[in-house]
């Protein structure tokens, strides 16, 4: 007797592939972007500068990178400006990058506003400056309302660290064992209230993604580029998510054309 063809796989979620129409291009676009803004200080050797021109060069390039992400649709955007590890730098380097991020949301909350962009500050807010702490915040509550894009700074942020508060913060509301599921983890994160990023850049030439977001980040298309940050412009914004309308999203799953080739497959068996 003929035995049963086994059951087709399922289909990737539609939601997911479906992702976004830029109205620039009009091609796909992802709804979370996420970028490790790598390279300012290799900018800055290759012209003779010191590091630090390189970190306000970077800076200085951040209101652009952003302005394009939002004219192309995306909805959210994470930029990974200092991660927990990046406290082991000398001294002097780490208060230069406290004073950049001063400068950031003394110059930009106002144009952020103006562009309907909220801010979210994700990592460990509370090692910064108590002056600078109320600079944040006041700059939250003013974006707090905006719709068009949400821009998430990570300072003094990890991966490992994200996931371990979550724990933690489990534990302490006694969730029971069984309780526990990848979404209860998720609300449990920084980044609770946003969809996982669909697209993780790296600028600079490496190729790792460095603790950054780890678990949300386990299904996001990975695109590295030598430019440094500094030059990372509104056309590498472009080519970057060009490249991600062209990839085939699967999650795990088959897309609508893989399960017709299985069908056939299949019947012909």
């Amino acid at each position: 007797m003929k035995s049963e063809p086994a059951a087709a796989p399922t289909a990737a979620s539609a939601d997911y592939l479906g992702d976004l129409i830029s109205p620039i291009s009009g091609g796909r676009v992802p709804r979370h972007v996420a970028v490790i803004m790598d390279g300012n200080g290799r900018w800055a050797t290759q012209r003779g500068l010191p590091r630090a021109a390189g970190h306000r060069a970077g800076t200085e390039n951040i209101r652009r990178v952003i302005e394009r992400f939002a004219d192309h649709g995306v909805q959210y955007l994470t930029l990974y400006a200092f991660s927990t590890e990046n406290w082991n730098r000398p001294e002097k380097e780490v208060r230069l990058l406290i004073r950049l991020l001063r400068y950031f949301i003394r110059r930009e909350t106002n144009n952020l506003h103006k562009n309907g962009i909220k801010l979210r500050m994700l990592g460990h807010i509370e090692t910064l400056p108590e002056w600078l702490q109320k600079q944040v915040a006041e700059a939250i509550a003013l974006t707090g309302e905006n719709q068009r894009m949400t821009l998430n700074i990570c300072f003094s942020y990890g991966g490992r660290d994200d996931i371990l508060m979550a724990v933690q913060a489990m534990m302490r509301e006694e969730t029971g064992a069984s309780d526990i599921t990848e979404e209860t983890i998720s609300r449990h994160l920084s980044t609770a209230g946003a969809p996982d990023p669909d697209l993780l850049i790296r600028t600079g030439g490496d190729m790792r993604i460095s603790n950054f977001l780890l678990w949300q980040a386990a299904y996001a298309e990975l695109y590295f580029t030598d430019t440094f940050w500094p030059d990372f412009g509104r056309e590498d914004t472009d080519i970057a998510l060009a490249e991600y309308g062209r990839r085939k999203r699967k999650f795990g799953g088959l897309l609508p054309e893989d399960l017709e080739a299985f069908g056939k497959d299949a019947a012909g068996r």
